[in-house]
């Protein structure tokens, strides 16, 4: 289905950056008068020098009218004095929510916020509120960002977002996807078997297809005070991964997306994207511009770059599949051939015009002289084989593992093996699926001598990687992979077995993974070393947890371009 972007922006029901609150203070409707409450908290997100986007929503029973609400904004949090305020409605066509983008701040500064329903023209009840910045400009000594992905509702508490609620600093944090799942509340759905999915049960308790269904979910996980709090801490910069529309989406379905009982992928895709924009402190797209391109830069100073990239709904080319791509020859898996096809140029996980804003903004971030270059990327980019599990732990040992679990995890372990001797990446759906596309964003790195940072959410692991070109003779990145929030990895599939060791022993670009740690990544970037630290938090099946740095990496960049090997700090 071909959409201009004139029909695109009809469907989603967006216009210009403030067009969520210019369109709803010029409802002519009479006013809500009754009681309304804001239930799933506030927040704040795409920070720039000069302005930020601020975020409620309101709820009120049985209304369809417009709910006039008053956002201000101080540098005092006892709003003593306001250095901006205004007037916005909340209407049914954006579910109640309310964005607004304000402008006139000062770099550096933090200002705390707050909305509050108006009745008869004054404010009423009790208002909601958080505390955010504004980026830097010019020589800066440091910034600590916080990042995160990966949200699984019914799987666990979110104790990853109420740690980073606490943290003494953090000027940003880091959403790189799955921030929803759509899947529903069946005992076979996903995260159902855990002991949590009994008090955290998904709602709609169904897999979500429309836009009400979204929304819904959406409005669930804003319930949750943990996430309530890490909103109300910082700043968010975020992008979507798969899970906010259908597991492993592409440009043209999902493989959670049949089309036969489900509909059109159009029609979901855009009901998705529609409820995350209304849900989401995000900017709202430009007008003219496809509201899929959530492609966008933010200027730390002369410290970094963050480009936060869009690798799923734009361009992405269908995933390979070993199961339906892998051919056969003579009763054996013929690897080269498939290897041929998935080095075919023509794949792509970022389109041509991604790819051109991405060379445009590395050079134009070294050109200025910034420190690091930060890529803000939904999945794994490092080159990474399975570990061969039976040559890692003897074949005893091995045994009694695989005679432990299920057949349905049993199954693809041993599959696994198959992949790691021949050499084949085990997750088509990360970077290692489309190598073409990863070597050109390899070469927009080396041809500005930048030194790039990858940030990767996805994979439920923590990861500490050195990015290799293809000739294996410069390391042009670092890359951080965060594990997940609540979602499972693939260590609570196979407790016990030494996955770290056998990734790091299978693959040289793996330097440290944890496959089933859960938590967040908090990275410190100075002029001269960036920080990442790994921590971990005990549990996920009670509130009452702890904290610890499971690792402590040192990225330093290079004479020329990319950067040192990781050193542990």
């Amino acid at each position: 289905m071909t959409i201009d972007r004139r029909r695109a922006l009809a469907l989603f029901g967006l216009g210009g950056a403030g067009a969520a609150g210019e369109a709803m203070a010029a409802t002519p409707r009479a006013l809500f008068a009754g009681r309304a409450e804001f239930l799933h908290g506030a927040a704040s997100g795409d920070p720039l020098e000069d302005r930020v986007v601020l975020w409620t929503r309101i709820t009120a029973e049985a209304t369809t009218a417009p709910i006039a609400v008053r956002w201000e904004v101080s540098t005092d949090p006892r709003f003593k004095t306001l250095v901006r305020q205004g007037d916005a409605r909340a209407t049914a066509s954006r579910d109640y929510t309310v964005k607004v983008d304000v402008t006139g701040l000062k770099p550096a500064t933090d200002y705390f916020y707050r909305f509050q329903y108006l009745r008869s023209g004054k404010p009423f009840g009790k208002p909601v509120g958080g505390r955010t910045r504004t980026l830097p400009k010019g020589a800066v000594k440091d910034v600590v960002l916080a990042v995160v992905s990966c949200a699984l509702y019914p799987n666990g508490y979110f104790n990853a977002y109420d740690a980073i609620a606490k943290l003494p600093r953090v000027d940003a944090v880091l959403h790189l996807g799955d921030y929803i799942y759509e899947y529903g509340a069946a005992p076979d759905d996903y995260g159902m078997a855990s002991p949590t999915a009994k008090t955290r049960v998904p709602d709609p308790p169904r897999e979500l297809l429309s836009l009400a269904d979204y929304r819904r979910r959406h409005a669930l996980y804003k319930t949750d005070p943990a996430l309530q709090a890490a909103h109300a801490r910082a700043p968010w910069i975020v992008v979507w991964d798969d899970h906010e529309t259908a597991d492993n989406s592409w440009i043209g379905g999902a493989e959670n997306h049949q089309p036969a009982t489900e509909g059109d992928w159009v029609k979901r895709k855009t009901a998705g994207i529609k409820a995350y924009y209304e849900w989401m402190p995000i900017r709202e797209p430009a007008a003219g511009t496809l509201p899929e391109a959530a492609w966008r830069r933010f200027q730390f100073g002369d410290v970094a770059t963050l480009l936060m990239t869009e690798t799923r709904l734009t361009a992405r080319s269908h995933q390979l599949d070993y199961g339906r791509d892998l051919p056969v020859v003579d009763g054996k898996p013929d690897f080269a051939a498939f290897v041929a096809k998935l080095k075919d140029p023509d794949r792509r996980m970022m389109g041509q015009g991604q790819e051109q804003w991405l060379a445009r903004e590395v050079d134009a971030s070294m050109q200025a002289g910034t420190a690091w270059q930060v890529l803000g990327n939904q999945v794994v980019m490092a080159r990474v084989v399975p570990p061969d599990l039976k040559a890692a732990m003897g074949d005893q040992a091995y045994a009694a593992l695989l005679a432990k679990l299920p057949a349905y995890v049993a199954k693809p372990v041993e599959e696994s093996r198959v992949l790691a001797q021949a050499g084949a990446p085990g997750n088509l759906d990360a970077w290692d699926g489309y190598p073409a596309d990863r070597s050109r964003v390899y070469d927009i790195f080396k041809a500005s001598q930048a030194r790039p940072i990858v940030l990767a959410g996805d994979s439920h692991a923590f990861w500490a990687n050195e990015l290799w070109d293809d000739a294996g003779t410069n390391r042009v990145a670092a890359e951080f992979g965060v594990t997940s929030v609540t979602s499972p990895g693939y260590a609570d599939y196979l407790p016990g077995a030494p996955l770290g060791e056998a990734y790091v022993a299978a693959n040289k670009e793996v330097k440290f993974t944890d496959q089933g740690a859960k938590g967040f990544l908090l990275l410190t970037l100075e002029h001269g070393r960036a920080t990442g630290e790994l921590i971990a938090v005990s549990t996920i099946l009670d509130t009452r947890y702890q904290t610890r740095v499971l690792k402590r990496f040192v990225v330093t960049p290079g004479d020329k371009g990319g950067v040192k090997a990781l050193a542990e700090g």
